[in-house]
């Protein structure tokens, strides 16, 4: 099904000594040691009465170019992703800043409402700030996992209109299609690997939400959740507006707006991938000429490992930068 891709090609390959999709996608995570990056933390209150953090990569020039980073689910300013990619934007005299999704920066938000995989919303509420804020600065995004999804959404919801925010983006690691997602999750050992360890941080967060905020949501079935399609039918779903856990995926995934995406994007994602079935990846009429699709055979969840061991994670934000360089 990949054949009309094959022009577009990529220059990642993984090394030979980390084979296959979930090694590429763990041990990746081990590299974030090799980087230290200084943020400084700025906290924005929001329009409806709750806070963002923001942790930012100051330039020395205040014309410097400002790169914006979401993160994935559960993630911050200090995942291995983050990390690779503001030192690499330091590097180039960049300024850089992660926003945290709310509740993500190590203290809980104070409304009953946190983040989720749709929330485009508040993705145009930071840019458009940002872009408030540096007016004279060329704005470019990048969105990780579910912040991806996020952005994407984001950017084909804007169309043409984003063109006065951003100038670039780039997506990487996307669950295009979050039913898909969820079900490659939910199932196996990747439920073992994966899932597990995201409900072992969202389970806490969603009964402290039902304690302070006296939720009418079972507090017993959320402790007995073991997968994806559980947590979001029970809490994801209906504190954010959504039926179960199926419509807010359907409305919510990002595929369904390629096609309107009209700022150059890059769209890369590792085709063994285990948060996403390759065989969902957008075929060359689902997505826009405005977008470039990157489908390298490997390289895990947000992992692109390279280099003899023990490696590293410098691939990804080289060809991130190198996206945004292009003419």
């Amino acid at each position: 099904m990949f054949a009309e891709w094959d022009n577009r090609s990529t220059d990642y390959r993984a090394p030979w000594w980390l084979p296959g999709g979930h090694l590429q996608t763990i041990y990746a995570r081990m590299l974030a040691r090799r980087y230290t990056v200084r943020y400084r933390r700025e906290r924005w209150e929001t329009p409806d009465g709750d806070f963002i953090d923001l942790d930012w990569l100051d330039a020395p020039s205040k014309e410097a170019r400002l790169m914006v980073l979401f993160h994935g689910l559960e993630g911050y300013s200090g995942s291995h992703y983050a990390l690779s990619l503001m030192s690499g934007v330091g590097e180039r005299g960049w300024r850089g800043v992660v926003p945290h999704f709310r509740g993500c920066s190590g203290e809980a938000n104070r409304l009953a409402r946190s983040y989720h995989s749709g929330d485009s919303r508040e993705i145009d509420w930071v840019l458009r700030r940002l872009k408030e804020e540096f007016p004279s600065s060329e704005i470019y995004v990048v969105g990780i996992s579910l912040g991806g999804n996020m952005l994407l959404k984001w950017l084909g919801e804007e169309g043409d209109a984003a063109r006065s925010v951003v100038e670039r983006a780039a997506a990487v690691s996307t669950p295009l299609d979050l039913a898909a997602a969820a079900g490659e999750l939910d199932a196996g050992i990747k439920k073992l690997l994966y899932t597990r360890h995201f409900l072992r941080s969202l389970q806490p967060r969603a009964l402290a939400k039902i304690i302070d905020h006296d939720l009418t949501i079972d507090a017993a079935a959320i402790r007995a959740s073991a997968t994806f399609r559980q947590f979001d039918d029970l809490f994801t779903a209906p504190i954010h507006g959504f039926k179960d856990a199926l419509e807010y995926w359907t409305r919510c995934s990002s595929k369904q707006w390629l096609t309107r995406i009209r700022i150059p994007t890059l769209v890369l994602n590792a085709r063994n991938d285990p948060f996403l079935p390759e065989s969902v990846l957008p075929l060359p009429g689902e997505v826009s000429d405005a977008v470039t699709v990157e489908f390298p055979r490997a390289g895990g969840h947000v992992g692109f490992v390279t280099g003899r061991f023990p490696g590293g994670i410098d691939w990804l934000p080289r060809r991130i930068m190198s996206f945004f360089y292009s003419d």
